[in-house]
């Protein structure tokens, strides 16, 4: 059997699933109309913070970065990894998920590319929706300040399109920890309750990882989740150029693969056990 052909059921599924996700535009709508309202709130609280001079002194990113930043975050929303696929939920509840025992593919690398196609196809219409409106419609309103300002230069853009690559399979890993975390609990309420907000903290969507205090900085740059938003971000804005792209783009590739090996561990351990209900 060639490359081709083991591929196909995995290419099929992220398909299928990428395109169904696509169908629900009012949701892509919503989600935009919400994050310009909270990405403006953040906006006008950043300016008020670096209005006071004595707050502003030593801080390590610019206001025009930090505002930027903002919209990135926000732009990104649907690629934090604070909650398993509905999809894999649904099927532990239902016992469908029977099926994908029988299912002549490797189950992991299934799960993987579903949950890929997932998360692109929610992030991709809102991403390019708030660029069109921070990048364009404030600028040409007159708001220009509170815009989306441009790349450090071309080779931050590549560096950029790259880690947001990683990003997404980052992204989708850790993804993966929790559909197995819902599989071994039978239920997802809890689990995603308990990874909101430490999505939300560790990957910089709250407030730039560069804006904390300089003793949790190493702590907070190497951890897996500054690989979702922040450190596409600093690639972005010049922050990491060179060597320390390099560096930063590599330790991206580095917990993708750790993720995907213990996922791949647990996720054997976990269908060895695996209780199935519903009916």
């Amino acid at each position: 059997m060639t490359w081709k052909n083991l591929a196909r059921p995995y290419v099929a599924a992220f398909a299928s699933r990428f395109l169904q996700m696509l169908q629900y535009r009012t949701a892509a709508w919503a989600g935009f109309a919400t994050q310009c309202w909270w990405g403006g709130i953040k906006v006008m609280v950043l300016t008020a913070f670096y209005g006071g001079a004595s707050a502003a002194v030593g801080v390590p990113m610019s206001l025009q970065h930090a505002i930027t930043y903002t919209w990135l975050a926000q732009g990104l929303l649907a690629l934090l990894p604070w909650m398993g696929d509905p999809e894999v939920a649904q099927a532990v509840r239902t016992g469908s998920i029977a099926y994908d025992r029988l299912r002549p593919v490797d189950a992991y690398v299934l799960w993987f590319v579903r949950t890929t196609g997932w998360i692109a196809a929610r992030v991709l219409p809102r991403l390019a929706l708030m660029l069109a409106f921070a990048a364009v419609v404030l600028p040409l309103a007159g708001m220009g300040q509170w815009g989306w300002q441009p790349p450090a230069g071309m080779l931050a853009l590549l560096g950029f399109v790259i880690s947001m690559l990683l990003a997404l399979l980052l992204s989708a890993a850790l993804v993966m920890l929790l559909n197995i975390a819902v599989v071994s609990a039978l239920n997802e309420r809890g689990i995603n309750t308990l990874a909101v907000p430490v999505v939300i903290v560790l990957s910089g969507n709250l407030l730039p990882l560069t804006l904390m205090p300089d003793a949790w900085q190493m702590f907070l740059l190497v951890q897996p989740l500054a690989g979702v938003i922040d450190i596409p971000a600093r690639i972005y804005f010049g922050q990491m150029a060179g060597v320390n792209m390099l560096v930063v783009l590599a330790l991206q590739a580095l917990w993708i693969a750790l993720l995907v090996v213990f996922g791949r561990a647990v996720l054997a351990r976990t269908m060895r056990r695996l209780e199935v209900q519903g009916g």
